[in-house]
């Protein structure tokens, strides 16, 4: 899933690409990614895009008072193209949901992979229209967010700190891969309480937020679209690094299962060197 240092960075891209062109077509692939009808999608045909802005993970292009908002979600993607095929997209079995086409004959697609289709583009007056926009908390790399509000958000809170990180209307854009990263820098085990934090574990884990955010966000700053996806896994320490030795102590980094989802970590670094329960292969031991 793009998070938010990849989808701070295709706004930055799509910026230096979209910003002062028209849109001329919108064309819809899969009627399912469209989550609004009034305005509807065709209604910024013919107007300059003006500005792209990120909340959390959702990318926002405004042309002339109108908000296209897409939300990439789980296995979506935007893929740009310098000149995009001649003739409309035709439906059928393939990733692509949408199209946006610019008079310069550029434009993107926005693609889903697998057959959980979550994307979403919605045509609103203003992004907290957007449900998803409008429920979201703070984005950790603004200038205000600071030490005592993360410690703040995190009081009274009895999760897990991983959920907690997570949680788009506590904090905005931090998903599954870099909730490990941050943890991972905090030496900091996914299971712990939110509440339970010390003013000390609070700030280390400020600290490991802002650092591995903003590391990310650099090294994905000004690459293209296409390579976004390479980087955010070259970049990665302990997310989805099962079996691999940890780059910090040389431990070996561990998984627990979810229904849908998984977590990594190091027990040396994270857990005092204790492996977690995971209970679905616990299950599949017995």
């Amino acid at each position: 899933m793009p998070e938010l240092p990849e989808v701070e960075a295709l706004k930055d891209f799509l910026t230096d690409h979209v910003v002062g062109h028209a849109v001329v077509r919108v064309l819809p692939v899969a009627i399912s990614v469209l989550k609004t009808y009034d305005p509807p999608v065709t209604a910024v045909e013919g107007h300059e895009i003006t500005s792209v802005r990120r909340y959390g993970k959702f990318l926002d292009l405004q042309a002339d008072g109108l908000h296209f908002v897409t939300h990439l979600a789980r296995a979506g993607w935007l893929q740009w193209r310098d000149r995009l095929p001649d003739g409309p997209p035709r439906p059928g079995k393939g990733p692509l949901a949408l199209r946006v086409a610019l008079e310069t004959g550029a434009g993107f697609d926005l693609t889903e992979a697998g057959t959980q289709k979550r994307l979403a583009v919605y045509v609103v007056r203003d992004p907290q229209e957007v449900p998803g926009v409008a429920r979201l908390g703070p984005d950790p790399l603004a200038d205000d967010f600071d030490e005592q509000r993360l410690a703040g958000l995190l009081q009274g809170e009895r999760r897990q700190i991983k959920g907690a990180l997570r949680d788009q209307s506590l904090i905005a854009g931090v998903g599954n891969a870099y909730s490990d990263e941050i943890l991972h820098a905090a030496r900091m085990s996914p299971f712990k309480l939110a509440s339970s934090l010390s003013p000390e574990e609070t700030r280390r884990l400020y600290e490991a937020l802002r650092t591995t955010l903003t590391e990310a966000v650099e090294r994905s700053r000004g690459l293209a679209a296409g390579r976004l996806k390479a980087e955010k896994k070259s970049g990665l320490r302990v997310h989805g690094r099962v079996g691999e030795p940890c780059p910090v102590c040389g431990d070996t980094i561990r998984e627990v299962s979810f229904s849908d989802s998984s977590l990594q970590y190091c027990p040396t670094c994270q857990t005092g060197g204790k492996p977690l329960a995971d209970r679905r292969m616990s299950r599949l031991l017995k």
